[in-house]
């Protein structure tokens, strides 16, 4: 049993461990919920809702790690939020807990009947299940929505399946999210996910270039899998506790080396020593492209457009201190 740093109380169980009295018979949301996007708070607020109007607690059940990970292991996947801040996101929506699987072999192999009965009954004592309207889950993926039904006659257990929430037509999905973000449509990326984009990383060393050129970066090297768009962003980023605004770029650098991508922010009117800090860049607006510039000249001034363009981008985002109203 795991208790986070995060809001409380909420209640997290990963490994083995038995459910608490307290938490038996609870309203159980479940899915995968990377992003914890407004699709996924859909499932989540009808399970609030019923827990709210039955007098019981509710829990997500979530799976680490993500099953596509599981079944292809040999294909990079782009997590949205990494486990941490998914539980994280899951405390902020009201839940009373978490209930984390691992998924592994074991719990491939179990049909559908099977995971309803051990882990939905007899380990987790559901009192009802909420589910989105796509959801399966079983070998094979033999667990429908309509499986799941039946399922709750049989053992006793209410069921509520969640239409999907469609955005100007189109269905919110983490594909879609991780889709809009590969093409650096940070902003439709922020309307899906209810919230801008956002990565949390140590800054590091860098070849201290910006500096010289009267642009000191904040320096991160990614998980090779974020498939964000290269380019230059309008962007936010949390230094203990603040939220400042500035621009950052986000590629090979190709004026330069053309090396390993590379995220370099430019955090406006900000002095300090951010090296071995772990710091939260939100992404607010793509600006334009990487490109390669023919002059370190050219690329400045380019830098003094960007920077400009981003304060006007940023100019409704609340800055300073994080939290409150």
């Amino acid at each position: 049993m795991i208790q986070p740093t995060m809001p409380s109380p909420f209640f997290i169980l990963t490994g083995n461990e038995p459910l608490p009295l307290s938490l038996h018979g609870a309203v159980v949301a479940i899915g995968n919920f990377d992003g914890v996007h407004r699709g996924h708070r859909a499932v989540i607020g009808t399970a609030l809702d019923e827990a709210h109007a039955s007098g019981r607690p509710a829990l997500a059940l979530t799976f680490e790690p993500h099953p596509r990970a599981f079944f292809r292991p040999g294909e990079t996947m782009f997590r949205l939020t990494p486990v941490d801040e998914k539980l994280a996101r899951l405390a902020e929506t009201g839940l009373d807990g978490a209930v984390v699987l691992a998924f592994d072999a074991a719990l491939a192999a179990l049909d559908a009947e099977t995971f309803v009965r051990e882990v939905l009954v007899e380990r987790l004592h559901a009192g009802a299940v909420v589910a989105g309207f796509d959801f399966h889950f079983g070998k094979g993926r033999g667990g429908s929505p309509a499986f799941l039904r039946e399922a709750g006659q049989l053992y006793g257990f209410d069921v509520a399946i969640v239409p999907p929430l469609l955005d100007d037509g189109a269905q919110i999905s983490s594909s879609a999210i991780r889709a809009a973000l590969a093409q650096g449509r940070v902003e439709q990326a922020a309307d899906m996910l209810g919230r801008p984009f956002s990565i949390e990383a140590e800054v590091i060393h860098g070849d201290k270039r910006g500096r010289d050129l009267g642009y000191p970066t904040a320096n991160m090297r990614l998980d090779p899998a974020i498939a964000l768009a290269h380019g230059i962003y309008a962007v936010t980023a949390d230094v203990d506790g603040v939220r400042h605004p500035g621009v950052a770029s986000f590629g090979r650098r190709p004026t330069f080396d053309d090396g390993a991508p590379r995220l370099e922010t430019f955090i406006f009117d900000f002095s300090g020593d951010l090296y071995g800090k772990t710091v939260r860049i939100a992404f607010h607006a793509h600006l334009r492209p990487e490109l390669k510039f023919d002059s370190i000249e050219a690329l400045v001034e380019q830098m003094d457009l960007d920077s400009a363009a981003a304060r006007s981008a940023l100019a409704g985002v609340r800055m300073g201190p994080i939290g409150g109203a």
